[in-house]
């Protein structure tokens, strides 16, 4: 393996003492991972030198054959190791991206639960809690994934509950949900490391908003597209994504969400501009959609998934949104994959 540098020049110093042995990084690339996330892992790390002038952190990249990996944007990165055995109490990484249920293969499961044997400390981001959980990891802990793949989770992997946080840290276990929550993810163990001072000046390094907070929850697709923060409409959206497989009718949606139905319907009209009943429906439409894509469930399956009575009625509702039945859409995938 080639030497690498971990101590990149910069104008910005930090004084820390610091006699203690470097703590080694492994980041396990899987193909199509998250290039955003990975390097938002990486690059608090890659600071924390800098500005100290110290060996704090050494990182090394992994592949199945120790060649290059391709991430979701098409960028390639290059590996530094194939799947050779790891430091004991070494820190590892699985980085994944879209596709994350068929992004591992038998011999990369297999090199994962040695070195969790070995007594590797092992952390998952983005998508790499579907590697984990496929090693038994995630049992009996605390752990996250980014919130767009976890009803694919959810369905793959039965009485796993991912939690909505930006991350998790169970123990010796790190999970985040990808993009910037990896940055605070990297804080907070830098943080524990060194020190909350070093954390601080590396966040405005990264010119990152710190969380500080593991428990701040990651955007829903809902709360993202509002311009609004009106509780009680997030409320009512939250009913809603809770009741995908058995759907409300709108009164008990008011109902749990403590507003009146004529209240839901305009606060729908003047904030979302669709009905409460569209938008409940684009919302069970949109997990067939995430469905199709990362699981290999039935139609029939997925349309029971979603509270649909029928394919039939699925197919309908899917084909108005996105211009094709759920059988054709799951072939284009096939034939361009």
């Amino acid at each position: 393996m080639k030497e690498k540098n971990f101590i990149p020049k910069g104008a910005a110093s930090f004084q820390i003492n610091f006699d203690g042995k470097t703590r080694d990084i492994y980041f396990l690339l899987l193909p199509k991972l998250t290039m955003l996330a990975f390097s938002a892992a990486v690059e608090p790390l890659r600071v924390a030198n800098q500005v100290t002038n110290k060996e704090l952190y050494r990182w090394y990249l992994v592949s199945e054959d120790g060649q290059k990996v391709q991430c979701s944007n098409g960028v390639e990165i290059s590996a530094d190791l194939d799947l050779e055995n790891i430091p004991r109490a070494a820190r590892l990484f699985v980085c994944s991206g879209i596709e994350p249920a068929e992004s591992t293969s038998p011999k990369v499961l297999a090199w994962l639960n040695r070195q969790r044997a070995f007594g590797c400390h092992l952390g998952g981001i983005c998508t790499g809690a579907f590697a984990l959980a496929k090693i038994g990891a995630l049992r009996g802990r605390k752990f996250t994934l980014h919130w767009e793949n976890q009803p694919a989770f959810s369905e793959y992997f039965d009485g796993l509950e991912p939690s909505t946080n930006l991350y998790e840290i169970d123990k010796d276990l790190m999970t985040c949900g990808g993009g910037n929550a990896a940055t605070d993810m990297m804080l907070d163990m830098i943080e524990s490391d060194f020190g909350k001072d070093l954390a601080i000046i590396i966040s405005d390094m990264c010119i990152h908003f710190r969380s500080n907070n593991r428990k701040a929850l990651q955007k829903s697709a809902y709360s993202v597209a509002l311009g609004s923060r009106n509780q009680k409409l997030i409320n009512a959206m939250q009913v809603m994504h809770d009741h995908i497989e058995e759907p409300l009718e709108i009164t008990e949606i008011a109902d749990l969400a403590n507003i009146s139905r004529r209240q839901l319907e305009r606060l729908f009209q003047k904030h979302v501009e669709i009905s409460p009943v569209q938008f409940y429906i684009e919302l069970r439409v949109a997990r067939a959609h995430a469905l199709l894509n990362e699981t290999d469930m039935t139609v029939a399956q997925i349309a029971a998934a979603t509270g649909f009575g029928s394919t039939t009625q699925l197919a309908v509702r899917f084909k108005k949104r996105f211009g094709k039945s759920p059988s054709a859409f799951r072939r284009g995938w096939s034939e361009h994959s």
